[in-house]
């Protein structure tokens, strides 16, 4: 090592632990409240973080419980508590309870306990939790008894990365493991080509990445924790590469390419010690991209649904409390299988691109879009139905999906309406194409529309007829539900045994009693389906021809196929 360079820090990964204020500084997100601390933020030192209750044999001394599973008003919150002190944690985390607030069960064991209690922000998950404190343990292990640390200190990524490059006499760059710059130092008039494209494109290109894959090199980068050197060759200058492991898990890579000279004799360690440096970095780099991609999902789920403040959920998107917005929702079949799954990953992708300042909230089988139209643009959001629509049906093997876009509203404020009607449009559409008649089957028109496929996406406009029934049908779902009858009867009987009279029902009513077209549709020949409709009233004691009777019918056909509202699924 020459005088000055960096000497060996502990980089082991053990810390010898943080304060409670220290993690509470590095939550810039807000994933953590604390809620009480009896030996204040600064003597309560954390020396590692449990999740659960783990072997009763195991002590807890120095560590952060994490009480997953364990609601805050659950009777047995009070005594795990009590039990985490016991077994000499520090501090307990529980969920929230909705607020700020904690039981007072719970407050008073902390409190006789002596033990630090904090709650876990809603929104945000236990490994969002997690990562927080292994970041800030992780920052504690490295330390600052060398140059290296001392310089990059508090300065972050940028400055680690340009400290590295004068120790080493290298162009550096530090990338995650899908190989995206997170960092890099200054870049010099000798640079290579490849640096250059990596730097300007932000991520190394997809053809130097299958090229280190076909080599070897990757495959040793990952599972070696060494320094790795690649010669010079006629286009690239000698470069070293090391993996940044945090816990045994790989984050990312620091890269140093000699651009017009030659490396440090002592490259290689400089290296090592920056990978230890590098890895709290890392760590508090993926714990912000991952909350904040979950605080704007979980405020935009509130401000859809109606829960919570509005107006903190409007900050946590950034979005002005007077720009129009709409909302427009694809949803899927349930198919299953990686085809399913990137229909969506591809629609949201097309949604981001149609307006940056979209927000996307991503559910197994559905994807809503909250979308800004600053200029009020009424045609808007249809016009991205119609664009999730073309992809969709262009993507090979991808599920059905249907596309609906939402009533324009004057702000945010109104999203909630939006995403019900948007809602409200799938299940219309959806409705209409099971109830279609199948094309190439002996009641089929041979139709333009028949001839094209099923329209799946739409706007309110498009269907407002079939939506106003829809609404309908919602309204009078529970007094369907509570009353019986004979009508109510015959439909749960036979949806019991497969479904056969309501289908034919259905088929009847919708060909406003024509006998034969029904049959068509159905398939059968007309006196079959007679003798079934003839069953109904023998059976069920129904009347088709008394007005009110076909009434309730019509509706309680609709009620049995139409989708149940799906806000909540």
């Amino acid at each position: 090592m020459t005088a000055g360079s960096p000497g060996s820090g502990p980089g082991d990964g053990v810390s010898s632990g943080v304060t409670l204020r220290e993690i509470l500084v590095q939550d810039e997100d807000g994933i953590l409240h604390l809620v009480l601390a009896p030996s204040g933020q600064d003597d309560t030192v954390v020396h590692g973080v449990i999740i659960g209750e783990e072997d009763a044999a195991r002590p807890y001394a120095g560590h952060l419980v994490l009480a997953a599973g364990l609601r805050p008003d659950a009777v047995s919150a009070p005594d795990m508590v009590r039990e985490a002190a016991r077994r000499g944690a520090v501090a307990v985390v529980l969920r929230s309870g909705g607020g700020d607030s904690m039981p007072e069960p719970v407050l008073a064991a902390a409190r006789e306990s002596g033990i630090a209690l904090l709650s876990r922000a809603e929104w945000a998950e236990w490994g969002d939790t997690l990562e927080l404190v292994r970041s800030a343990l992780a920052f504690g292990a490295v330390g600052s008894q060398d140059s290296l640390a001392q310089g990059a200190a508090g300065g972050g990524l940028a400055v680690l990365a340009s400290v590295v490059a004068r120790y080493c006499r290298a162009s550096i760059t530090v990338e995650d493991t899908q190989f995206r710059v997170l960092a890099h130092s200054a870049t010099s008039a000798d640079a290579d080509g490849l640096r250059q494209s990596t730097i300007l494109g932000g991520r190394v290109p997809e053809w130097r990445v299958a090229e280190l894959r076909r080599s070897g090199l990757l495959r040793a980068l990952w599972s070696s924790r060494d320094v790795i050197h690649r010669p010079a060759d006629e286009t690239d200058p000698e470069r070293l590469v090391v993996a940044i492991r945090g816990g045994g898990e790989v984050l990312g890579s620091i890269w140093a390419a000699a651009d017009g000279g030659q490396l440090s004799p002592d490259a290689a360690q400089v290296l090592r010690r920056a990978a230890e440096i590098a890895v709290p970095y890392l760590l508090q780099h993926r714990l912000r991209g991952s909350s904040s991609r979950r605080r704007q999902a979980h405020a935009l789920r509130g401000l859809l649904l109606g829960e919570g403040d509005r107006h903190s959920h409007m900050w946590s998107l950034e979005l002005a409390p007077d720009v129009p917005c709409a909302v427009v929702v694809a949803e899927r079949d349930r198919a299953s299988g990686p085809a399913a799954v990137r229909t969506l990953q591809a629609l949201a992708l097309q949604a981001a691109a149609h307006r940056a300042t979209a927000r996307v909230w991503r559910e197994s089988h559905r994807l809503t879009v909250l979308l800004p139209v600053p200029d009020g643009d009424e045609r808007d959001a249809p016009h991205l139905a119609r664009e999730l629509d073309s992809l969709a049906a262009a993507m090979p093997d991808a599920p059905a999906v249907w596309v609906g876009a939402g009533t324009l509203a004057v702000s945010p404020s109104g999203a909630a309406d939006s995403y019900d009607e948007a809602l409200l449009v799938v299940r219309a559409l959806r409705e209409r194409e099971a109830r279609a008649v199948p094309p190439g089957s002996s009641g089929s028109t041979g139709g333009r529309a028949e001839q094209q496929g099923p329209i799946r996406h739409a706007g309110p406009g498009d269907v407002g007829q079939t939506v106003a029934v829809l609404r309908v049908l919602d309204a009078i779902r529970p007094l369907w539900e509570r009353y019986g009858g004979p009508v109510h009867a015959m439909v749960t009987t036979d949806l019991a045994a497969g479904g056969e009279l309501v289908r034919s029902l259905t088929a009847y009513l919708d060909a406003a009693g024509d006998m034969s077209r029904a049959a068509q549709r159905l398939v059968l020949h007309p006196n079959t389906l007679r003798y079934r409709l003839r069953r109904v009233r023998e059976r069920f004691g129904i009347d088709l021809d008394d007005p009110d009777t076909r009434l309730v019918v019509t509706l309680a056909v609709r009620l049995a196929g139409s989708d149940a509202p799906g806000r909540h699924e």
